[in-house]
């Protein structure tokens, strides 16, 4: 399939769901809230160009929770989430969630000229072509994607969220490894068990 007749199906799927979730019969709840994946899978390796020509390897994230937001700037529900994207990356990174805006079929000039009016605090990598998408199998912008640190798909919607949402922050950030405490590794240590008298 190219580029131009994935992106005309990207795209008309994307308006109904966009009518769907506007009529009421959609998908969405009427809080936000993600539906987990019933099996969750290992994302689709990619390696893609950054704005400044680096190629960026999901495996560089192996071990983190990682967002990843595909998107295209003709598309208007993708242009409504990015501030609140925006707002969850500032929540979020400084708690070592990683956040990816990978661009549809646009090349680097198109997409700067879009962020100098439409700003992301985040990476945002190109998928020229739209191979990594179909890899993905997007099939509506916007589509994000949460994985776990183990680098499994976990959560996928498809249509506009607001990621800062309080429910939404809550289920990302509980996918954050575990971190324990002094407290309970001296609990859990050998010594205070008696095992090293």
């Amino acid at each position: 399939m190219n580029i131009h007749s994935m992106l005309c199906r990207i795209c008309l799927l994307g308006c109904l769901t966009a009518l769907l979730l506007l009529s009421g019969i959609g998908i969405a709840a009427a809080e936000e809230q993600l539906s987990p994946e019933p099996w969750p899978s290992p994302a689709p390796p990619f390696h893609l160009q950054d704005l400044q020509g680096r190629y960026q390897h999901l495996q560089d994230y192996r071990g983190r929770v990682v967002i990843v937001n595909f998107w295209a700037s003709w598309c208007g529900p993708c242009r409504e989430e990015l501030p609140s994207l925006n707002r969850a990356w500032a929540a979020l990174e400084p708690r070592g969630v990683a956040m990816l805006a990978i661009n549809l079929g646009e090349e680097a000039e198109a997409v700067n000229a879009f962020l100098a009016d439409f700003p992301i605090a985040f990476p945002v990598l190109l998928d020229r072509r739209g191979t990594f998408a179909q890899r993905w199998r997007v099939q509506g912008l916007p589509t994000t994607f949460v994985l776990n640190p183990r680098g499994e798909i976990v959560y996928r919607v498809v249509g506009e969220r607001a990621w800062d949402d309080a429910t939404l922050l809550r289920q990302v950030e509980a996918l954050l490894p575990r971190v324990a405490t002094p407290a309970a590794r001296d609990v859990d240590s050998p010594a205070s068990a008696g095992l090293l008298n």
